[in-house]
């Protein structure tokens, strides 16, 4: 059996209120295999953010257990929890986060070298990735002469670079006219084909529709509506 890239497990996270507080997430319970995409949706404040920043573990939860490619990280101290952050946990926000003044092919160069691999394979990786991604003559070009799509692709496969055993979007289509939501979408879902496992906060039909599973956020724990 195979088990999970992602496991959570009675998550509860809350804060003050006035005199009370507000519970956002409530003994939630998550698993997610590798090769799996899992989309989430939930309105506005339902608590999606604060999950993946949980699943991240960008932050701690106030109870739970969350565990990551085998790993259980509760107890880890920040260093250990930023350790497994860095070698199993890639992100793809809805602005790309790329750093303006480097090129598309040196954002990935910058991930092998932080993961301390050779500078000729790191090349090799990251010229070949954005050809992948139909990126390959885009390589040289700054984040600001590339189209929105394209940034986001680039930050895909910046992701992708970091072989993560889980990736994490958080609204990676919002930005996007539907033909660029949908491209991005289709890489997204491309992540199961190496394995990763994949936790994507969308609402558009782009990303749900290739979604395994489709979970929906509601009083601070998550319904599952189908894939």
């Amino acid at each position: 059996m195979t088990e999970p890239a992602v496991l959570l497990e009675g998550i509860r996270v809350a804060f003050p209120d006035g005199p009370d507080e507000r519970v956002v997430l409530d003994d939630l319970k998550l698993s997610v295999d590798p090769g799996e995409l899992v989309v989430i949706s939930g309105q506005s404040g339902a608590g999606k953010s604060t999950l993946l920043a949980v699943t991240g573990l960008l932050r701690r939860a106030d109870a739970g257990e969350v565990t990551i490619a085998g790993t259980a990280t509760s107890a880890m101290s920040s260093r250990q929890r930023t350790a497994v952050r860095r070698d199993h946990i890639a992100f793809v926000y809805q602005s790309a986060n790329l750093l303006p003044s480097l090129t598309a092919v040196e954002q990935l160069e910058l991930v092998g070298h932080i993961r301390g691999e050779r500078s000729a394979d790191v090349r090799r990786r990251a010229r070949g990735l954005l050809d992948e991604l139909g990126l390959a003559d885009r390589a040289s070009q700054l984040p600001s002469q590339l189209s929105g799509g394209e940034r986001q692709r680039v930050g895909i496969a910046r992701a992708f670079m970091a072989e993560p055993s889980v990736l994490i979007a958080d609204e990676p289509t919002a930005s996007l006219d539907p033909q660029r939501a949908d491209s991005v979408a289709e890489l997204l879902a491309g992540a199961s084909g190496r394995g990763i496992a994949t936790i994507v906060v969308a609402h558009d039909t782009a990303a749900l529709s290739r979604a395994d599973r489709h979970l929906r956020m509601e009083d601070g724990r998550l319904i599952d509506v189908g894939g």
